[in-house]
């Protein structure tokens, strides 16, 4: 597998923010410090990313499953010479409570990996704010 097929955010880790700031002759203001501060916002989006596309995948993967598993039920059901015509009405209510089973787990699922995303953009946000007070102190009253 190819490195781009392993982390499609790799492109990303190559950047250096560094070479971005060098330049800048901002008064007061650490070139060094700075570049460092946003390759740190840059890897926490990347692992945020990361993260997403991971837990997007497994939601895919499990929808296909499900699909799968209702396609093998379809089957098995005409094979066993159930008449589309005349529905079990046991059978119905089976079927539509696995289905809010499998749309609350997917559902769980997606809620999972966009908190997880979420809390390392913010745990990063939080740092930055930490890193600003040391920076800059705190403000006055």
């Amino acid at each position: 597998m190819s490195k781009s097929a392993e982390n499609p955010f790799a492109a990303f880790a190559a950047f250096d923010p560094a070479k971005l700031f060098s330049d800048l002759k901002l008064p007061g203001i650490d070139p060094t410090s700075l570049a460092a501060t946003q390759q740190k916002n840059l890897e926490a989006i990347t692992a945020a990313n990361k993260r997403a596309l991971e837990g997007y995948q497994a939601v895919a993967k499990r929808q296909a499953e499900i699909f799968q598993e209702a396609a093998a039920e379809v089957a098995s059901l005409m094979k066993g010479g159930v008449s589309p015509n005349m529905p079990d009405p046991n059978a119905a209510k089976q079927a539509m409570e696995k289905a809010m089973a499998n749309l609350r787990e997917l559902a769980e699922m997606m809620s999972k990996t966009n908190s997880e995303a979420f809390d390392l953009i913010n745990q990063r946000m939080n740092e930055n704010l930490e890193e600003f007070r040391k920076a800059f102190g705190k403000p006055k009253k």
